[in-house]
């Protein structure tokens, strides 16, 4: 990119890239006719990687979720003040990265709130990109997932750029196109300070010979943005966009900046649905939306939103299914404690969401959600 000096692994991965051009050519059908299934494909989505195992947005955490079986690897997208798309759960970097303990960065702590949310601490649009390779990704969960402590420090934070071309490469690698979803994060926002991620993200898409072949799915809670994109890029046969929706009274954060009125829970009633279809291809509700958890944490009745999303023409992508006791309904946990890895217990709750109907979904450990698939279908 304009904006910095490429790493080795982006410059051989893109080589790579070429190669996978030419070694899926001959097939191209894999691609055009990617979300052609038949019979139906449960897709399964490795949520940042594979971050039950391995620090999140990493390229160890992708690398894994590959091998496991992932269908697709998924970044959440920020942006830096050198208008660089980079891999990171949110704006906020204090719990994704070593930057607290980096006294050169110390002048740039600051108190900032986005989308309601107000905190301290260091944040990616005060950053270059340059400033950002020299930080080191950490575990996000520490006292949940100790184990993965152990690769603190190890990674640098990737930019979108070298996502797609680590995806590329392990196509080649593996014979199996990989899937990209990537999450546009804080969009109202970033525009409001002069960084727009969809702009940036469509010279990023056209840019890479890759992401105009593969399954490319592009999310984001906000809707506006989908509609901008829709606009743009029309409906390419490798590309869908999902809604993303939470539960309640909650508005989008969009809606919220122009003063609109629109909830989630208008969204997901049966017409918010058809009005999301007219710009959008997949509704992704989190699981309780889909099978709430009674007051004894156990699940109660499936609710009609997979029925009358299908009605309304979308497809249902679910978020997110982790493999420890504390995410896990009741029905399903063992005796080992809220932070006890229960695969067993995983398995058995994403197959009575697979009975319910939905067409993919997240998951934090794409071993797990791949035997839980594989069982099933």
């Amino acid at each position: 990119m304009k904006h910095h000096r490429r790493t080795f692994l982006t410059t051989a991965a893109q080589g790579a890239a070429v190669l996978c051009a030419t070694s899926f050519g001959a097939a191209s059908s894999a691609f055009a006719n990617a979300f052609a299934n038949t019979p139906k494909k449960i897709e399964l989505f490795g949520h940042r990687g594979a971050p039950a195992l391995r620090p999140e947005h990493t390229l160890a955490s992708y690398a894994k979720a590959i091998i496991d079986g992932a269908d697709y690897i998924e970044p959440d997208l920020v942006i830096t003040n050198d208008g660089v798309l980079v891999a990171r759960h949110e704006a906020f970097l204090s719990e994704t990265t070593d930057v607290a303990t980096r006294p050169e960065f110390a002048d740039k702590k600051v108190t900032k709130t986005i989308d309601g949310v107000t905190r301290t601490g260091w944040y990616v649009e005060d950053f270059s990109l340059a400033e950002l390779k020299t930080l080191r990704a950490i575990e996000r969960l520490p006292k949940v997932r100790p184990h993965n402590t152990q690769f603190d420090g190890m990674f640098q934070i990737l930019t979108w750029d070298e996502i797609i071309d680590f995806a590329a490469a392990s196509s080649v690698t593996t014979g199996k196109v990989i899937g990209l979803i990537p999450e546009l994060k804080h969009s109202t926002y970033f525009s409001s300070v002069g960084l727009p991620l969809e702009d940036h993200f469509l010279k990023s898409i056209e840019a890479h010979e890759y992401t105009r072949r593969c399954p490319l799915e592009i999310q984001s809670f906000e809707v506006a943005n989908l509609k901008y994109l829709r606009s743009v890029i029309g409906r390419r046969p490798n590309t869908r966009l999902m809604q993303l929706i939470d539960q309640g009274p909650v508005r989008p954060a969009d809606v919220v900046a122009t003063g609109g009125s629109l909830t989630f829970a208008q969204m997901s009633s049966a017409q918010g649905l058809r009005d999301v279809a007219t710009y959008a291809d997949v509704v992704a509700p989190p699981n309780r939306a889909i099978i709430p958890w009674l007051e004894n944490g156990k699940l109660g009745k499936p609710t009609s939103l997979v029925r009358d999303a299908h009605a309304a023409g979308l497809l249902v992508h679910t978020y997110t299914f982790r493999p420890e006791n504390r995410f896990i309904a009741a029905d399903f946990r063992n005796d080992q404690g809220d932070n006890a890895r229960n695969e067993k217990g995983s398995i058995a709750e994403i197959r009575t969401y697979l009975a319910a109907g939905i067409d993919g979904f997240f998951s934090d450990d794409s071993a797990v959600a791949r035997r839980a698939i594989s069982g099933y279908v």
